[in-house]
């Protein structure tokens, strides 16, 4: 489990056909092999380390669902650790699990802020509201606006400068994680129906 809150910008280094290596000194200051790193919101495995650099193994179903199979070198990415049981829940509960992609629109400045507009599948936004939860590349988000194709979010200055997300540009794919909650509240209505038709 993550809270989408980034720790830290890493480096890509090489990225090849189910294969990534990273540049992250700091989360890998503890560590280790077989542990969970979130990679622009996709939860991978440490298969390699070294002092500055991680290794990790994707699987064709990764490519279909992320933006990670567009990552070349020297591409930055957003960057967690997995969560602790004593660790504090800054963000939301985000599984590392990408559901889809979807598309940067644009980004409009708000004062210090940044208004970033993005287009998502109809079957994700149905579970996305307004001050409602959003993973975007592992960033846990708030939702300030939602229509039939997309939905906004404000970035706030922090979030400028401790993610990627200000080095994007329009057309670029992200990738999105919705509320988990909102699914499971979904399946135990459908199932409630389903019963009561019977």
């Amino acid at each position: 489990m993550f809270t989408g809150i980034i720790e830290e910008v890493g480096t890509v280094v090489e990225a090849g056909e189910g294969t990534l290596r990273i540049r992250a000194p700091f989360i890998l200051t503890d560590s280790k092999l077989g542990d969970s790193i979130a990679i622009n919101g996709v939860d991978l495995t440490v298969a390699e380390m070294d002092r500055e650099t991680f290794f990790a193994n994707l699987m064709p179903e990764t490519y279909r669902r992320s933006n990670l199979g567009d990552l070349k070198p020297g591409d930055l990415v957003n960057l967690e650790r997995s969560c602790r049981p004593m660790d504090r829940l800054s963000g939301h509960i985000v599984r590392g699990v990408v559901e889809a992609t979807g598309t940067l629109h644009s980004m409009t400045p708000e004062g210090e802020a940044i208004i970033a507009r993005f287009l998502a599948p109809a079957d994700l936004l149905k579970y996305m509201v307004v001050k409602g939860p959003v993973c975007i590349d592992g960033i846990s988000l708030t939702i300030v606006a939602k229509d039939e194709e997309s939905f906004s979010v404000s970035l706030v200055q922090y979030t400028q400068e401790h993610t990627n997300l200000v080095n994007r540009k329009p057309g670029d794919r992200i990738n999105l994680e919705s509320d988990i909650i909102a699914r499971y509240v979904e399946t135990i209505l459908a199932a409630r129906e389903e019963e009561a038709g019977k």
